[in-house]
């Protein structure tokens, strides 16, 4: 340029006359048009040429290629940022002398063509640059402006961190740790030079209005990075407390104070520059900045918060501050299908597979309900996120009994089920009441969210939304008389397995029952208590019948039941010894002399039996089942049986005895001598000669666990039998039926009066199995009655 401007100086020396003389200025304008025109194209070829091309060679292929990772830096990525920060500054600073060489010939070309604005002169070349600059731009140059921005934050981030812990800072010993600024030994730490060469380098490219352009995206992945580990490391795990206020707060006095030093590097040392243009533009520029980045920190925190809502729900109370955290950041942005999805792929993977036993599944669905209903009261998470929960428990045969023994058994403490239970608030109808609520509180009603899924259906949600924790659960199963009916039969085997009875928690739990489902459906349960404290008048009354007394040989006392308030039994039985039935007799003469026209059917099997045992030297005294007294009872009488004689005198099925005589087996008082020889063991055997002998301990230690009652399939068979005679009957008439049929006219004629509910699905395996037991033929999807 000082060639070129010497050449013209020399051809035209009427240029420098030009400088000192405004008037002659005037007189060759034409002249200096030209030479303007042709300054301009030389400046362009400069800049072209030996400008952009200076500069991007500052940098080197491979280092552009370096990347860093994204949750933390090794100490070879910190030392190459340092390399790549260093080759920035000068590439920079070079720019900015070619650049101030450049811009003052054109001051000196605008000052002699007067009619030219220089701020237009000024803009065309700040425009000339940027295209010839970024017309170049290497592939990977990102990563440069990247690691120049990282030695930036981490510099100012540390100040203001030493700033902020004031004295306490030089309490810290630290000495043989390196400034985590500039990476340098604390003695010699080169932070505030670093900033000041940070700020020069910023200011430079506000100048030449490049900043937004090389850096703009560097700068938005570096704080977005930044935001992210922020809030891992202060915010994940910790569900105690909310977080959100100090998040926005280290927005504010850190990445947004940072932003701000970088936009406005000459405001900071020049206090008159604030009311600028350039400074409100820049103003302009951080505040939306802000804006964005206030949303995404609360996406990025909201983001975190559901990838742990698992374990916000474990720890439901005490994660309350973290799901209030969630409902402002969800009042900010629709996060409504990430937590859906999230919740669901978390609970499926967590609690829905054969190795989490059934109590677990319903603490965690208790517990989800509690967390989610907090979290979004309108019901269209709770109801989409729980209903494979719903549908997995529904495929397990021991989901009734485990919500039943939750609602009711609290021996080893008060669980979430009982604690509702005991609340004793709900409503006996979980339907009814709902459209009266929404009628009765009409301004406080809220519609149903905006983009409700369509498997969702709105009466549903509804009814999620007013209903309790324990409706929810039995809405399990869709029908309260199933849970009742299960709750029945566990009442059966408590009363039935409990020597001493203790009514006071058994009426608390049916009173509390019957506040939450109503009377009607617990009535039988009524009369079976009734029958515990009738039976033990009776006793006392037998018991003091002197004639039943004197005549009597052991102690009977009897649970007389009303067998038809009663859940059905299981077909076992046994035969009792002629000495043990003669008692049993005299007990059921006194019971006749007592109330008159009434006799007992004794049901030997079910209860307990208090033994003495002399076997030699030894005296056992045990309380064993019926079955096993029996058993044991004959050998003292014969000290060897086989197993189809013993079988034919108890009338047990060889199969079932072979199981009873594992008990005895496995206290050493019976052994199998030879396969179906059972001898009597006078002698006790050494305890490792013991634990030797073959006897299945899984079928030894159900042998306590067996329940008296008939299992729920064997009653469902039963009530459905009440329907036989109707079929034969329509069969009969109609020849054949298919099952659509059956089930609508069952439905239509019979089962009003009986009060028995059945599905479809029940009556078509009722049916199978009467086809297998050869009484119907099933053939082109129509039933026969079998010729």
């Amino acid at each position: 340029m000082e060639i070129v401007w010497s050449d013209f100086s020399e051809s035209c020396p009427i240029l420098k006359e030009c400088l000192d003389s405004p008037e002659l200025a005037k007189e060759t304008e034409d002249t200096l048009e030209y030479i303007y025109e042709v300054l301009w194209i030389e400046i362009g070829s400069f800049v072209r040429s030996k400008l952009t091309p200076t500069f991007w060679s500052c940098f080197k292929h491979n280092q552009t290629l370096t990347k860093f990772e994204k949750d933390g830096e090794s100490a070879e990525d910190l030392q190459q940022q340092y390399k790549l920060f260093t080759n920035f500054v000068n590439a920079v600073k070079s720019l900015d002398a070619y650049y101030q060489f450049v811009k003052t010939s054109l001051e000196k070309l605008d000052g002699i063509c007067h009619g030219v604005d220089h701020s237009k002169s000024l803009a065309k070349l700040n425009e000339l640059l940027r295209a010839s600059l970024l017309s170049q731009l290497p592939t990977h140059f990102n990563n440069v402006v990247f690691s120049f921005y990282s030695v930036s934050f981490r510099v100012f981030f540390n100040l203001h961190q030493s700033t902020s812990m004031g004295q306490d800072n030089e309490d810290l010993d630290e000495s043989c740790m390196p400034c985590k600024g500039c990476n340098q030994e604390l003695e010699k730490c080169q932070c505030q030079s670093l900033l000041q060469t940070i700020n020069e380098v910023n200011q430079k490219l506000v100048d030449l209005e490049l900043l937004d352009r090389l850096a703009g995206q560097s700068m938005t992945v570096l704080v977005q990075q930044r935001i992210g580990e922020h809030i891992k490391n202060t915010c994940h795990g910790i569900f105690d407390r909310s977080h959100l206020k100090n998040l926005l707060t280290w927005l504010d006095d850190v990445v947004i104070s940072w932003l701000m030093q970088v936009f406005h590097s000459k405001v900071s040392n020049d206090p008159d520059a604030m009311h600028t243009d350039d400074n409100s533009k820049s103003s302009d520029v951080i505040q939306s900045l802000k804006v964005k980045l206030t949303f995404y920190v609360y996406e990025n925190y909201a983001l975190s918060v559901i990838d742990q809502f698992f374990s916000i729900i474990i720890d439901f109370p005490d994660s309350i501050p973290a799901i209030e955290d969630l409902k402002i950041c969800m009042e900010k942005i629709n996060l409504r299908r990430q937590i859906i999805n999230t919740l669901k792929t978390s609970l499926e993977a967590r609690i829905l597979h054969p190795g989490v036993n059934t109590m677990d599944i319903l603490t965690g669905y208790v517990a989800a309900i509690k967390a989610i209903r907090y979290l979004d009261n309108s019901g269209v998470i709770l109801e989409t996120v729980t209903a494979p929960i719903k549908e997995y428990l529904r495929k397990r045969s021991d989901t009734v009994r485990c919500v039943v023994t939750s609602l009711t058994e609290t021996e080893s403490g008060p669980t979430d089920l009982s604690e509702e239970l005991a609340k004793g608030d709900a409503v006996k109808d979980g339907t009814t009441g709902n459209v009266n609520d929404e009628l009765s509180n009409w301004e406080n009603w809220q519609p149903d969210p905006f983009g409700l899924d369509n498997t969702v259906q709105t009466r549903t949600v509804k009814t999620s939304r007013s209903a309790d924790i324990i409706s929810m659960v039995v809405d399990i199963y869709g029908s309260k008389e199933l849970f009742m009916s299960e709750y029945r039969n566990l009442l059966a085997d408590r009363l039935l397995t409990q020597l001493e009875f203790n009514p006071e928690k058994e009426i608390r739990n049916l009173e509390l029952l019957k506040l939450r489902f109503g009377e009607s459906l617990l009535h039988n349960c009524e009369v079976m208590l009734k029958d515990i404290a009738d039976s033990k008048r009776i006793n006392s009354h037998i018991h003091s019948d002197t004639k039943y007394v004197e005549d009597k040989q052991f102690d009977i006392s009897s649970l007389i039941i009303s067998a038809q308030f009663w859940p059905s039994f299981n077909k076992e039985s046994v035969e009792l010894p002629e000495e043990i039935a003669n008692e049993f007799r005299k007990y059921t003469k006194s019971y006749e002399e007592y109330k008159g026209n009434r006799t007992l059917n004794w049901r030997t099997v079910t209860g307990k039996v208090c033994i003495s045992i002399e076997l030699g030297d030894r005296v056992l005294d045990m309380t064993v089942a019926p079955t096993q007294a029996v058993i044991i009872y004959h050998f003292q009488n014969k000290n060897e049986w086989s197993l189809d004689d013993l079988s034919t005198l108890v009338k047990i099925p060889p199969s079932v005895l072979r199981r009873r005589m594992a008990f005895w087996q496995s206290h050493g008082i019976i052994i199998e001598s030879q396969p179906g020889i059972y001898k009597l063991i006078e002698d006790e055997l050494p305890k490792s000669q013991l634990e030797k002998l073959p006897i299945n301990e899984i079928i030894t230690e159900d042998e306590d666990n067996e329940s008296a009652m008939a299992s729920a399939s064997d009653q469902r068979e039963e009530e459905l039998q009440v329907f036989w005679s109707y079929i034969v009957g329509m069969l009969t008439n109609l020849d054949s039926l298919p099952i659509e049929r059956i089930h609508q006219m069952l439905k239509l004629f019979a089962s009003n009066g009986l009060g028995v509910e059945f599905t479809q699905d029940d009556l078509k395996e009722f049916l199978q199995r009467k086809v297998r037991d050869h009484k119907l033929i099933y053939s082109g999807g129509v039933y026969q009655l079998a010729k």
